[in-house]
């Protein structure tokens, strides 16, 4: 890439050491790339799609815009449908905001049954679930590179 991407990671830490080993393994691909970040939280994996349309929304604040976004968090299946809503709704806003904006986001909310797959999905050292998000952001705005797009 010709210039360092400058990425937003956006972390719902629900499960808090769920949502740090992700974070762990996008900061570790981050930097391998040699790309800059900031990070933000947000209370649950609901809320991860609003706040990347705020930051986008946020352009004229004078701070660095961002080449893309990271959404790490995790949602374990419980006793009430509130599992379906929360994954479903989380997973459309981020692909709407991807399709609408031309944004590149790596999604990095795992949608579990329990702790135990998360941690699997989640360890830097077993899945790495976030490394694969920051990776996937990462060639997203390669591509828009390609096509000699800049921040949206």
């Amino acid at each position: 890439m010709a210039d360092a991407p400058h990425v937003m990671i956006v972390e719902a830490p629900y499960y808090a050491h769920i949502a740090a080993e992700l974070a762990r393994g996008a900061i570790q691909a981050l930097d391998a790339a040699g790309a800059s970040y900031e990070r933000f939280t947000v209370p649950g994996a609901f809320e991860i799609p609003a706040a990347i349309r705020i930051a986008i929304e946020g352009r004229g604040t004078g701070r660095r815009r961002f080449d893309g976004y990271i959404a790490l968090g995790c949602v374990i299946r419980g006793e009430t449908t509130h599992y379906d809503y929360v994954c479903a709704e989380s997973a459309r806003g981020l692909q709407q905001l991807a399709v609408q904006y031309g944004v590149a986001i790596g999604y990095g909310i795992l949608t579990v049954e329990n702790e135990a797959q998360a941690l699997t999905r989640a360890k830097v050292e077993r899945k790495n679930k976030g490394g694969e998000a920051a990776r996937a952001c990462l060639a997203m705005i390669e591509l828009r590179h390609q096509f000699g797009l800049q921040r949206p």
